[in-house]
């Protein structure tokens, strides 16, 4: 390795002694000449830039909750020279610290002028600074000191799991009630909220979305976006060999059914594979009253549980002798 990096050396410092490798090196240093040159310039010139200033309203007071949203950056369109712009090249942007008692107006509101606006830009990129638009050009949102009133949140959603698979539970969000606020009083009326609509089909795992809460105009709601999640289970295929029962038999007769017992095959959720339920096949002698030229009758299934789906008898019907006691 050592002999390797001496070799590279010797083959560099031979090429920089030659008259190429002076050719070369004069060529470097004209263009790093002429960046210097491109840089001075470009400092010294007009620039027109597009920046989001991130903006922070702070200092509120605990009381108070604002009902509308204040702008989270002021995108503005600025002109100055370079130099001035550099520092504003690289890196984050600086917060601009905006506070709430310097700007509280009548009525109950926060207010930013356009003249306010526009001479907080021009502090926060220094003077000599032209500011060719500015958006938002003015802020006005209203606040209020009264109490939230806590109401119940609704989950608006149509959910369809995969056909293999069951919502195995309620859908529910992380949160089951938010705050209103409002600056006048909130009317009896209002009981509930609404989440956006969650529509969703093929599920076949739980998942969780993050859903907004429907607004309410002149109203402010705490938190407005919740975590909802949507229970999915897979269904595991089962089989059972059951008995035939006969049903409304009268005592002196008989009837024996070919074959005698028959496969129930259904599907149910993996977690409740484990667990037995009740589950009888029979079929049904009022049915063979005016209709004895049949040699076959159905086979019907006691009710079963909500959580078996897709219920199959194998066979769904068979054959039947009727016998007389003696």
């Amino acid at each position: 390795m050592g002999e390797r990096i001496t070799r590279i050396k010797q083959w560099v410092n031979t090429g920089l002694h030659s008259a190429r490798g002076k050719d070369v090196l004069l060529y470097l240093m004209f263009v790093c000449v002429a960046f210097v040159f491109w840089v001075l310039l470009s400092l010294d010139s007009e620039l027109q830039r597009d920046y989001d200033v991130p903006v922070e309203l702070e200092a509120v007071p605990d009381s108070v909750t604002l009902i509308g949203s204040f702008p989270s950056h002021f995108s503005a369109v600025v002109q100055a020279k370079g130099a001035q712009l550099l520092r504003f090249s690289w890196g984050k942007m600086p917060t601009m610290k905006v506070k709430f008692q310097d700007n509280v107006g009548p009525d109950h509101t926060v207010a930013l002028s356009r003249l306010k606006i526009d001479g907080r830009l021009r502090d926060y990129f220094g003077q000599g600074v032209q500011l060719m638009s500015v958006k938002p050009d003015s802020v006005k949102i209203t606040y209020t000191t009264n109490p939230g009133v806590k109401v119940k949140l609704n989950i608006v959603a149509d959910i369809h799991p995969n056909y293999q698979c069951i919502l195995s539970g309620p859908i529910r969000a992380n949160v089951d009630s938010v705050k209103v606020y409002s600056t006048s009083d909130i009317p009896r009326t209002l009981t509930q909220v609404d989440t956006e609509p969650i529509v969703k089909s093929d599920l076949r795992d739980t998942v969780r979305y993050e859903v907004k809460i429907k607004p309410i105009a002149g109203m402010r709601i705490i938190p407005d976006r919740v975590i909802v999640t949507v229970p999915i289970e897979p269904l595991i295929s089962k089989r059972r060999n059951v008995q035939i029962e006969v049903k409304n038999l009268p005592d002196d007769l008989g009837l024996i059914t070919f074959p005698s017992r028959v496969d129930v095959s259904y599907l149910v959720p993996m977690s409740s594979y484990n667990d037995d339920f009740p589950l009888k096949a029979y079929v049904d002698f009022d049915e063979l009253v005016g209709a004895r030229s049949s040699s076959r009758i159905k086979v019907r299934l006691s009710l079963a549980p909500a959580f078996y789906h897709n219920i199959e008898v194998s066979p769904d019907s068979v054959e039947y002798i009727i016998e007389k006691h003696q």
